[in-house]
């Protein structure tokens, strides 16, 4: 941990806890870093936890374990959840296919019990599983010329074009994959994987080499992804049933039963779930939990709230009753400082990027 605070501090790190992980808190004036991400690039250290599960039956036994169909060809990569028995979600993950082994990204603190249950569950298949995420880092680069900055670094592949596939080349030298991301941020994205040894001569090359780059740390990391309607696991998916929270893009409807799906096809056959999660434009910005109010009734609850850069006004997102959608408009309040402050529903994404994130809230209807 204190290597990887190394690779920061020149910059002017200020770290905070995420998840049980220290990671980058801002390098100073994260609204600054907020909008050079949306007019041309940045680099942020993700805080992932890393599963690795190895065997020929590798592809087989985490298919069977999450929500969407796992690749089986070399290359390509899925996003996917693992419910509980009741259909809410434990873990969300991206899962690559890299031959002879998947790798599964992971919030930080569920990579080892998400390794722990997974290796209790082997019975006769071929298959071995670790918590591997000292071995790597990760780092996203974001931003609309974030395609020209990587162009001008990565030596021996072409940047992946389709997303969630990945290449595999070099950055100063070290042996890189390049995966094409999902847009959390609402911008062009790609992440940059290596050995945790190499890490330090990536991430000065991403900085400082071709392109000017900014470095991210995670307020700015919210703001974006807040702005993009990209729902995270900690505030908007833990615990949710995922017709709920509309991360339609991390489920396979067509895969057979297994723990948790049961619970969320019935959802899905009885058609819009109870409450949606939407956007919020207001006057003050609200804290995580505060209720969402329709008149005297609370219709709902806000799961994170920020100032945008982009806007310059308040914004957040919230589960709300899909009733009180229909019946009382786009006209709410939300409760900040025991007083209710209007809030109008907005469509998502606040702002409109490069890119769009394939976690954008979808409904069935």
């Amino acid at each position: 941990m204190q290597r990887e605070q190394g690779r920061h501090d020149d910059y002017g790190a200020e770290f905070e806890t995420r998840s049980g992980r220290t990671v980058v808190a801002h390098y100073g004036r994260p609204e600054r870093t907020h909008l050079a991400v949306r007019n041309g690039v940045g680099v942020i250290e993700m805080g992932y936890g890393v599963v690795v599960v190895e065997g020929t039956d590798a592809v087989d036994f985490v298919d069977n374990a999450v929500s969407n169909r796992v690749p089986a060809a070399d290359g390509e990569g899925c996003y996917a959840l693992l419910l509980d028995p009741q259909g809410g979600v434990e873990t969300d993950l991206y899962v690559y296919d890299a031959g002879e082994r998947l790798l599964c990204f992971t919030p930080p603190d569920r990579a080892e019990p998400l390794a722990d249950d997974w290796s209790e569950k082997v019975f006769i298949q071929d298959v071995s599983i670790r918590d591997a995420a000292e071995e790597f880092a990760v780092f996203g680069v974001h931003g609309p010329s974030a395609t020209e900055m990587l162009a001008t670094l990565l030596a021996g592949a072409e940047t992946p074009e389709d997303p969630l596939t990945f290449v595999r080349g070099s950055v100063a030298g070290a042996g890189v994959t390049v995966v094409s991301a999902d847009d959390p941020t609402g911008e062009t994205g790609y992440e940059v994987i290596c050995r945790a040894d190499d890490a330090d001569d990536v991430w000065d090359s991403l900085l400082t080499r071709g392109t000017p780059t900014t470095p991210v740390g995670y307020r700015a990391w919210n703001t974006l992804t807040l702005e993009a309607g990209t729902p995270l696991f900690e505030t908007e998916l833990a615990g949710r049933i995922p017709n709920v929270a509309g991360v339609r893009n991390a489920l396979d409807f067509e895969k057979g039963c297994y723990v948790g799906q049961e619970v969320v096809s019935r959802v899905e056959n009885r058609g819009r779930p109870s409450r949606r999660l939407v956007g919020l434009e207001l006057d003050a910005v609200p804290e995580s939990g505060a209720a969402v109010m329709a008149g005297d009734e609370h219709v709902g609850d806000v799961t994170r709230g920020a100032e945008s850069p982009s806007l310059s006004r308040p914004i957040a997102l919230a589960y709300v009753e899909s009733a009180t959608l229909d019946d009382a408009g786009s006209t709410l309040g939300v409760r900040v400082d025991g007083d209710d402050v209007a809030a109008t529903v907005v469509d998502l994404p606040f702002v409109e990027g490069s890119g769009r994130s394939a976690r954008l809230p979808r409904y069935s209807d």
